[in-house]
């Protein structure tokens, strides 16, 4: 349909009255397919998670918090599906989901006798009316940083674009707004005045006595033995089975969504241990190698620099061995999305990785090798740190470039794969899409290393 639409506007139909009659068109698709399936949201709580990263974790989290305390639970995100206990993939490369094919996944949900819904909900959703045919009861910020720029024509029209989610809440008499207080956008999505409102936060902060829900975290531990993180909840020791800072962030979210759906804090902080994260999400991968691998979606800056940090918390935990080396692949979605990201994604490999091999991730119609030079551009010409040009290496084939990646590692050296995390398709030109599955790849490729 999308492309129908781009060759409309580009052949046949005149720009201004193109753009004056494209909302009207996702606008009606929306009511109609909330008519059809009888506007199913209203018979379901939902809760809607936006922000730039974190998104699907944290709805997997909270859906798991949810389903655990005893309320059947159905989700919709980037990565899975889920109606209660069956869970199966999204294999359709969107966060958001099709208004009739939400729609119809809502009235299962009912169907199916779910109390919640957690939809992951993106600012092109936003943007196409998806989200305005569902009934909203929380609404849930994790944090916002540049991204879909070209989409948005500025990063203020995205974080508008994300707000109106909680403007949609805040109608609502008895709507619920959970904030990331940390996060210097927060104030933004503060400003709809949402009935009942959450904030969390990692430092002490002067909104403490203003605020009646404030929650604080701290004391951050990480164990890479034990795969698991300690940290303290309103002064009370927590632990979950999950890696990097950025999950202790996305777990306040889900502990800050399940208290203020009266679920208790002795309750969550036994069902923690219990938890998982989506697959492809700061995956370990152990098959016998005598070395470490991980798996993430990392895509833009922000979520690639914390992955990085937290290989290197792991590289600091492992330091008896002076020669271990951080090995990077990477690469960028080509098709127009967000190109200024890649000199930027460039530099913080080279800022943070020993060796780095730039690779396809969804190239779409752009020339991989463009999408892979822009990247090298931002690793050369990093001006904070010496890389040695010797240590990058440009492989298009994604598998070749895993079989490198994993060659080049040695004792105790950490490789981290970013860009398709749990993703089953890699995006080509002329709308393909081809099979791919990052752990299988990874676990193949070991076998024939041995």
């Amino acid at each position: 349909m999308e492309k129908i639409l781009r060759f409309l506007k580009k052949y046949i139909i005149p720009s201004f009255l193109f753009n004056l009659l494209h909302p009207i068109y996702h606008f009606s698709l929306s009511f109609l397919g909330a008519l059809i399936y009888g506007f199913p949201s209203k018979k379901i709580k939902v809760i809607g998670v936006t922000g730039t990263k974190g998104k699907t974790t944290t709805c997997y989290l909270i859906a798991q918090i949810l389903e655990l305390s005893g309320f059947k639970t159905g989700m919709a995100t980037t990565a899975l599906f889920k109606i209660g206990e069956k869970e199966w993939v999204n294999k359709t490369k969107q966060t958001m989901i099709g208004r009739f094919g939400l729609q119809k996944l809502l009235k299962q949900m009912v169907k199916s006798h779910c109390i919640y819904a957690v939809i992951e909900t993106s600012s092109e959703g936003i943007l196409q009316y998806r989200h305005s045919f569902i009934d909203y009861d929380v609404a849930v910020f994790t944090n916002l940083s540049p991204e879909h720029i070209e989409r948005h024509g500025s990063f203020e029209n995205y974080r508008k674009a994300k707000i109106k989610l909680f403007e949609k809440v805040a109608q609502k008499k008895d709507g619920i707004g959970i904030y990331n207080l940390d996060d210097k956008n927060a104030g933004y999505f503060l400003k709809p005045k949402i009935t009942q409102q959450y904030v969390y936060s990692q430092q002490i902060s002067d909104a403490r006595g203003q605020i009646k829900n404030l929650h604080l975290f701290s004391n951050i531990k990480q164990n890479f033995n034990n795969k698991k993180t300690q940290f303290l909840f309103n002064n009370e020791k927590m632990e979950i089975p999950l890696i990097g800072e950025f999950n202790v962030y996305n777990t306040i979210a889900a502990i800050s969504t399940a208290l203020s759906q009266d679920i208790s804090l002795e309750k969550i902080k036994n069902i923690l241990s219990k938890l998982k994260s989506p697959a492809g999400r700061m995956e370990l991968i152990e098959k016998g190698q005598n070395f470490t691998i991980i798996i993430d979606y990392a895509h833009e800056p922000l979520s690639l620099e914390s992955a990085y940090k937290t290989a290197l918390s792991l590289k600091n935990q492992k330091n008896d061995n002076k020669n271990q080396k951080l090995i990077c692949l990477l690469g960028a979605q080509g098709g127009g999305r967000d190109k200024n990201k890649r000199m930027t994604m460039g530099k913080l490999a080279a800022q943070y990785c020993d060796k780095i091999i730039l690779t396809n991730e969804d190239p779409y119609d752009e020339t991989p090798e463009k999408i892979i030079n822009d990247i090298a551009i931002g690793v050369l010409e990093s001006q904070e740190q010496n890389f040695n040009a010797k240590n990058l290496f440009k492989i298009i084939d994604r598998r070749e470039a895993i079989k490198t990646a994993l060659s080049l590692a040695k004792k105790d050296d950490i490789v981290i794969l970013t860009g398709k995390g749990g993703e089953v398709w890699m995006c080509v030109e002329n709308g393909k899409k081809t099979p791919w599955d990052e752990k299988e790849v990874v676990e193949q490729e070991l076998i024939f290393l041995k």
